[in-house]
């Protein structure tokens, strides 16, 4: 199984792979830090100032190393299908050669960090909403502005205890293009393409 990346993600591995092996390797070691303490802007500025680029390029650079890694675990990746993931993203085969050594050898450390992620995610307990419409103004007499108001309310996947709301506002033609865009990737969902696809993954 090769793994698909977004473009996005992609995009931030390109400097990577223009990046000798020992550099490389520096990143491996600051991508598993940052999955086991969070991102270090120090150091990010220091890798900055050596290899003469801005640190938002450093950052990006390890938050896709980090994400290459995590979504290998989280499609349980073999070896072999991390190998070819790793050269069909451009790297060298020296290059792959160490990601695959650290990937074999972290990979239940990155499967554990992963686990720790999902557990601390949120999830999405009910909603409420709500129909509002301006119908005038100062400016003008004559107006209808309909808009639609969700209160999506979050719960903790450890204590199930509510832990926020994310308010999200919207016109109805908006939604509406949503509710077709959905009902499309259903359709697609429901197409036997898809079906087969699912059936080789299993």
């Amino acid at each position: 199984m090769l793994l698909i990346l977004k473009q996005a993600h992609k995009q931030h591995l390109v400097f990577l792979t223009k990046q000798t092996t020992q550099v490389l390797q520096d990143f491996c070691k600051l991508a598993l830090d940052y999955l086991q303490k969070g991102p270090n802007l120090k150091f990010y500025s220091s890798a900055a100032q050596k290899l003469e680029v801005q640190p938002e390029v450093i950052k990006s650079s390890i938050q896709g190393l980090v994400n290459f890694f995590l979504e290998s675990c989280r499609h349980r990746l073999n070896v072999n299908d991390f190998r070819d993931s790793a050269v069909a993203l451009g790297f060298t085969e020296e290059q792959e050669s160490l990601l695959s050594k650290l990937y074999a050898v972290k990979k239940q450390d990155i499967s554990k960090a992963l686990a720790d992620l999902n557990a601390k995610s949120p999830q999405y307990q009910h909603m409420e909403w709500r129909f509002e419409a301006q119908i005038a103004s100062r400016s003008s007499s004559n107006q209808a502005v309909p808009l639609v108001t969700f209160d999506f309310s979050l719960i903790s996947s450890e204590s199930s205890k509510e832990v926020g709301h994310v308010y999200v506002q919207s016109d109805p033609s908006n939604l509406l293009h949503l509710l077709d865009e959905l009902e499309t990737a259903m359709q697609e969902g429901r197409s036997q393409h898809i079906r087969s696809i699912a059936r080789s993954i299993k």
